[in-house]
């Protein structure tokens, strides 16, 4: 007889193992389900835990039954997982998946627990099933490369007519394509169906990087290179202007500004510069051509475009110093990281103010120079209206004033200037606001660049509290025979103005707004909506949650349901996390929009992410150490919102961008995070709309997963549309630029960076050869790879 040790060892370890980690995960289920089940959440968890720690259970005693009924809970969950979601694959995930791991290890464990004779047999279709069960998974995960059908555009409807809005032509003048911002480009070398030719016929390097790890932190190129006639002009981060043959990318000249590594804000970044002809200058003459830009120093420079010298009659030998008038400005605190608008020769530049620091930080006093000898020729602080020039002796523009850190836009013949507008300092805090901040704040505002007055505005949100402030250019557009322009915002909604007026063309309404926060006296009852086109999606709900698994689904479905969340505008509150949706990186930021006059096509990639955000109070705040950059407790970089002390009010404002798991790293909200959508301008109807954006450098724990997946990542950066058919775009965070068709938003062609592309790309011809071209540097806020690349493409 054999003894009962021998027996006892000879016992398989596999069904003790697998049953200890079903338990443990049951159990950490039963107890976060039943804190969910509290909350008014889904019972699921709870039931689901329950049963996993039985089925555990019974297999650490070895006992065939649980492994059947952790077969029945795999069953029921995807009953439950279809009931909830449908089939939508990316919210299957952590419904099924790791659960499907589970399924295939307990299917092949089973046999060693049976004594029956048959009990092989059972262990191999137990492992066909686990090989069917795999392979039918992996048809999931292949079905989520596949971003659907798409409808055919509509036929030609806007063909441009309105002679303001010249074309591009071989050249690519402006960061938008032309001060009309549509970043569409009438070349059509390149076409559909040969664009999958493309490749890189030469790529250069700046030699900008960053000058530490902790620099790195602040890094992100942004940069859309200019070119007009023989000569390429590329910004760098730190401002270098550098001048290139477009045919080769080899270095003609640079100019270097000195800037320093304490002038960064939150983002090391030049999106570009401005060009600008001397009327009437003979063209030998020095400077008779010059590029006008601004430095992150906040200084305002003009130099020759043909050999990058100084042009010394401008202001003092080149530049001139932007702060003037201001009072207090710690360096970081101001700075010119886009390009400025010249409207009949007026130099109009905003700034930069850096985020959350201080309620009576510098002011966002607009100003229009002179773009041949950067004399001051107005200014507009909204605070003092009468004010044409410098402020009085002894005195400073308003400080605290809503800024405009983006770029604008601009009409020769109707000599106006389009200012996307911020919000004031402390974005998250309104009762310290002057009405004239109110009244400005988070709107479009036409200026006249002669007297620098307010012609018209557009407000998108009353009392902004959700860092709503403008970010992309208005395009100017012929609409139906009408002068207007197509104004994106953060919120998602677009809206059609007429540009003499500001009168919307297209429906707008108005919804009730949720109360409520902190300051619900401050609250407006209604806000302004597009009832023509939002790429904003509905309204977020529990079963929107997502993670890496049901664990990570169910914290998630945690915070949702202890979270002030009312829908749309939800106000930020102190005693505990607002969600709010879309979150302050749009909808559409920075990168715009871009048109197809001749289609009538508009090509708008957005982010569709949320935040997760708690007014901290002042005390809180104070034993946390966070103060304003330029005290001692200040620190260089770090996320926008994360911690920023908005001194001088009573809150400080932590925001979870994105809304991320502190362990993982993974989003709460369930894929895809981001999306391109072509629009009829004619009707405001989708056409189609994809995710944007692979999983292929996504990953939970900062693992890149390297999955080709369309997951649709956040985006920064804006497309470019040719003549051709061809959407241009980067902006994801995979890494990757691709050419998309116009007509059916199928990707045609892609290629690897060597950076993070969050940059707007450009097209432009040379000796009858069109060329792509895209300034990868990177990005700290989306933690893709910093680089100094310019890399052009052509077809052979």
């Amino acid at each position: 007889m054999e003894p009962e040790s021998l027996k006892s060892r000879a016992r398989p370890i596999a069904p003790l193992v697998l049953g200890s980690i079903i338990a443990l995960i049951g159990l950490v289920l039963a107890i976060g389900g039943i804190w969910l089940a509290l909350l008014g959440g889904s019972a699921y968890y709870v039931l689901t835990g329950i049963a996993m720690l039985a089925a555990g259970g019974l297999l650490i005693r070895r006992r065939i039954l649980g492994g059947w009924l952790y077969c029945a809970i795999f069953v029921l969950t995807v009953i439950w997982a279809f009931a909830e979601v449908g089939a939508n694959n990316w919210a299957l995930v952590p419904r099924i998946i790791a659960p499907l791991v589970l399924l295939v290890a307990t299917l092949l464990v089973m046999p060693t627990l049976s004594t029956r004779p048959n009990r092989w047999k059972l262990g191999l279709g137990t492992s066909a099933a686990a090989l069917v069960l795999t392979a039918v998974s992996a048809m999931i995960f292949a079905r989520m490369a596949d971003t659907g059908p798409a409808q055919d555009l509509p036929g030609l409807r806007f063909e441009m007519s309105d002679p303001s809005l010249a074309s591009v032509g071989d050249d690519w003048p402006a960061y938008g394509g032309t001060d009309a911002a549509r970043r569409f480009s009438p070349l059509g070398q390149i076409t559909p169906d040969n664009v999958k030719n493309l490749k890189r016929v030469w790529l250069a390097h700046t030699g900008d990087m960053p000058s530490s790890p902790q620099i790195a932190k602040t890094y992100g190129g942004e940069n859309t290179p200019l070119k007009v006639g023989n000569t390429l002009y590329v910004c760098t981060p730190k401002n270098r202007v550098i001048a290139l043959d477009p045919a080769t990318g080899k270095q003609r000249w640079t100019f270097d500004p000195k800037v320093s590594d304490d002038a960064i804000p939150y983002t090391a970044a030049c999106r570009g510069v401005t060009y600008f002809s001397v009327p009437d200058a003979p063209v030998d003459q020095p400077c008779a051509q010059r590029i006008i830009y601004g430095t992150l120093d906040a200084r305002l420079f003009a130099i020759d475009a043909r050999t990058g010298a100084r042009c010394a009659a401008f202001g003092t030998n080149g530049e001139v110093d932007t702060k003037i008038g201001m009072g207090n400005t710690p360096p970081g605190y101001v700075s010119i990281n886009s390009p400025p608008t010249i409207v009949r020769g007026v130099v109009v530049t905003g700034h930069q103010v850096l985020d959350g620091q201080d309620r009576w930080a510098p002011s966002g006093v607009i100003r229009g120079y002179d773009a041949v000898t950067g004399k001051l020729r107005w200014a507009w602080d909204m605070m003092h209206p009468d004010w044409n020039g410098y402020p009085p002796q002894g005195q400073t523009w308003a400080r605290g004033t809503p800024n405009m850190w983006t770029i604008a836009s601009g009409d020769e013949q109707l000599g106006l200037v389009y200012l996307p507008m911020g919000n004031a300092a402390a974005d998250y805090y309104s009762s310290l606001r002057r009405p004239q901040e109110r009244d400005f704040a988070t709107s479009l505002v036409a200026l006249d660049v002669i007297t620098g007055k307010p012609r018209w505005k557009f407000q998108a949100v009353r009392d902004d509290v959700w860092d709503y402030d403008f970010g992309a250019q208005a395009s100017l557009v012929d609409f139906k025979g009408t002068p207007a322009l197509v104004l994106p915002s953060k919120q998602g909604d677009i809206y059609v103005l007429d540009r003499r007026t500001g009168q919307p063309l297209t429906p707008v309404g108005s919804i009730k707004a949720p109360g409520g926060g902190v300051e619900p006296a401050q609250r407006a009852a209604t806000q302004r909506v597009s009832l023509w086109h939002t790429l904003r999606k509905p309204d977020l709900t529990e079963r929107d949650m997502w993670g890496m698994s049901p664990i990570d689904q169910m914290v998630c479905r945690i915070q949702f349901r202890r979270a002030s969340y009312k829908g749309f505008f939800t106000p930020p509150e102190s005693d505990r996390r607002s969600i709010e949706y879309p979150g302050y990186n749009g909808g559409t930021d920075w990168g715009g929009v871009a048109i197809d006059p001749r289609r009538g096509v508009i090509v708008a990639n957005y982010n569709d992410m949320p935040n997760y955000v708690r007014l901290v109070p002042r005390a809180e705040a104070n034993r946390k150490g966070w103060a304003p950059r330029d005290q001692a407790r200040g620190e260089i970089g770090g996320a926008e919102g994360a911690g920023d002390p908005q001194a001088h009010t009573p809150y400080a404002i932590d925001v979870n961008a994105g809304w991320r798991l502190p362990l993982t790293g993974m989003l709460c909200k369930q894929p895809p995070y981001g999306g391109i959508r072509a629009i009829d301008m004619a009707t405001g109807k989708t056409i189609w709309d994809k995710p944007l954006g692979e999983a292929r450098t996504n990953g939970p724990f900062g693992i890149p997963s390297m999955l080709p997946w369309t997951i649709g990542t956040p985006n920064n950066g804006g497309s470019v549309v040719t003549a051709g058919g061809v959407i241009f775009v980067a902006a994801a965070t995979d890494n990757l630029i691709r050419a998309i068709d116009l007509r059916t938003g199928k990707v045609l062609w892609k290629d690897v960076l060597p950076a993070g592309g969050q940059a707007t790309p450009m097209t432009y011809m040379v000796n009858g050869k069109q060329y792509l071209v895209i300034a990868p540097g990177g990005h700290h806020f989306m933690e893709t790879p910093i680089g100094d690349q310019v890399i052009a493409y052509a077809l052979p």
